[in-house]
């Protein structure tokens, strides 16, 4: 039970704010060292977990080109493109890409987007540009938060929902695999599968909702805040 005590390492790092890779790194050191593996031991497990789950390390890669395309001008063109068209706003945008991360993620395809892929470099610029075009004017720090927080809920719940629709996700594959191992249950991943097809339109028809209603809040708040410092409304917040 001693090896256990790599837990308290990792609760400790976590409680004092430390890095994580560092706790977890040091964690793994001091649970090999208290199960009696000596340093090479240790040093081989790491290499060997390294090597059977290199997927883990893409970020390594995929971060410092998204951070090179976005220093050669990847959001200014994407806030370019969405300024071409005119009359999609900010909800509309974001509810057309949630359908489209829903029915991607439906058919296994989940790493076409992400927080680092798409949402930060291109459909968090791209839905700024649209509010800022709708409001006809500049948004505040506080609103293009929300609007970045908007376009990050979006991806998020649409490969959430998504994604069980998909017979081979392996959120699917481990209910199926537990229930029928457990309670001897005959339980098929399409069953599964096709049930979860209602509650990803359910979260597309609220979700989308909510996203439509951001315009209506995002006018709104432009017209406080215009207000407040008495400064000219934008066009289209008095309606």
């Amino acid at each position: 039970m001693i090896v256990l005590l790599g837990v308290v390492v990792v609760i400790l790092g976590f409680v004092t704010r430390r890095n994580p890779v560092l706790v977890v790194g040091v964690a793994g050191i001091v649970t090999g060292l208290l199960g009696k593996m000596n340093p090479m031991e240790v040093l081989a497990a790491f290499g060997r977990s390294f090597a059977d789950s290199r997927s883990v390390t893409v970020y390594a890669i995929v971060l410092p080109v998204i951070g090179l395309l976005e220093r050669y001008g990847l959001r200014e063109q994407a806030r370019n493109l969405i300024g071409r068209l005119g009359k999609l706003s900010a909800g509309r945008f974001l509810t057309v890409y949630l359908l489209v991360r829903q029915v991607t993620a439906a058919f296994g395809l989940n790493s076409i987007g992400g927080p680092a892929q798409t949402v930060r470099p291109l459909v968090a610029p791209m839905a700024e540009a649209a509010a800022e075009r709708s409001t006809g004017a500049k948004l505040p720090d506080r609103l293009r938060e929300k609007v970045r927080s908007y376009s990050a809920s979006a991806d998020t719940v649409g490969v959430f929902f998504g994604e069980d629709c998909f017979i081979a996700i392996g959120s699917i594959l481990l209910i199926t695999g537990f229930v029928n191992s457990t309670y001897h249950q005959e339980i098929e991943p399409t069953q599964l599968a096709l049930w979860a097809i209602p509650l990803a339109v359910c979260a597309f028809v609220i979700h989308g909702a909510r996203l439509l209603l951001m315009d209506r809040q995002l006018e709104r708040e432009m017209a406080l805040a215009a207000a407040e410092h008495d400064l000219p409304l934008p066009e289209g917040a008095d309606k």
